[in-house]
Order: structure tokens, then sequence, then C-alpha cells
């Protein structure tokens, strides 16, 4: 993903104030972004929870 340093910027810091990995949250944005253009958004939001799931111990 493109971002300009000011948006980096400021997406590291939103993330750190919310306790959010960086990380996922630029795989949620990129994936968006892949589905973005497509005639059909199918699968986007299974790609999306796939993503949130990853990394997350289940009790």
């Amino acid at each position: 993903m493109n971002l300009t340093t000011e948006d980096q910027r400021l997406l590291e810091e939103l993330c750190q104030e919310h306790q959010v990995s960086l990380d996922k949250v630029v795989k949620l944005l990129d994936t968006v972004r892949e589905y973005e253009f497509k005639e059909r958004r199918t699968g986007v939001y299974d790609a999306l929870k796939e993503i949130i799931k990853a990394g997350r111990v289940e009790a």
C-alpha cells in the first residue's frame, strides 16, 4: 500500500492509541483495495474475517 509519510505516521499513531496491530490494519486495507475494482466483491467479508482471526488465540 502506498501511503504518504504523513498518512503512515497517522495510521501508526492510531494503531498504537487503540492497541491494534498495524500489520493487521494494513492487510485489511490491502484486501479491501484488492476487491475494490472487481465486478463482484464475493468473498471480501470472508477474506477480512480470516485476517481478523489470524493470530487470535481461541479460548
